[in-house]
């Protein structure tokens, strides 16, 4: 499969799966529509949180595919796999907004969301530890910066991820602010390595 190809399939998914979070962003009650637009916060919250994750992905995927030389057959693959875990996003994301907004199952929620984003990053992880080891899929001339900084930038995804599911079987709150904070440091790190 041509880079291009994989690329054009991968720009897809993401748009699909970034415009499908906003379906989730509801107003209910039965008071008036000010108040209910106000109280619906945590869900302008969560899309705002997981557009941002599903945006820095595209944005690190690109940067990664500008350093592959040719994909292989597994890593068609590995992409396929993350792809499965991103566009599952909209889904945790409106039964977390749902959660915080209603007060109902809210721990659970962010432990669900927090399974599903771990589970992300695990793949995203996969893809670049088998397309950069040994520089197996990386172009003759893909510089050593940065995939050391992707490398960088990745390596504690899974970690941060945990911990924060972790914390939600305890705060629901708290380990939705980690979700952000999460979210944050990856459009922060990532505007960082992008660049050649």
């Amino acid at each position: 499969m041509s880079l291009s190809r994989l690329q054009s399939y991968v720009d897809a998914i993401l748009a699909i799966a970034a415009t499908l979070l906003i379906l989730n962003v509801t107003v209910t009650g039965s008071g008036p529509l000010s108040h209910g637009l106000v109280h619906a916060w945590p869900s302008y919250a969560a899309y705002a949180v997981s557009f941002l994750t599903i945006g820095v992905i595209w944005i690190n995927h690109h940067a990664i595919l500008r350093l592959i030389e040719q994909p292989d057959p597994l890593f068609v693959i590995q992409n396929l796999l993350l792809l499965l875990f991103v566009a599952f996003l909209p889904f945790p994301t409106h039964v977390l907004a749902d959660a915080l907004q209603s007060g109902h199952g809210a721990a659970a929620a962010a432990v669900f969301y927090g399974i599903s984003a771990t589970l992300m990053a695990c793949s995203f992880n996969a893809l670049w530890i088998y397309a950069s080891h040994g520089g197996r899929l990386l172009r003759a001339d893909a510089p050593k910066r940065v995939v050391a900084g992707i490398t960088r930038s990745f390596r504690p995804g899974i970690a941060l991820y945990a911990t924060a599911t972790v914390v939600g079987l305890f705060s629901a709150w708290v380990s939705a602010g980690l979700y952000a904070a999460i979210t944050l440091f990856y459009v922060i790190s990532g505007s960082a390595f992008s660049r050649e």
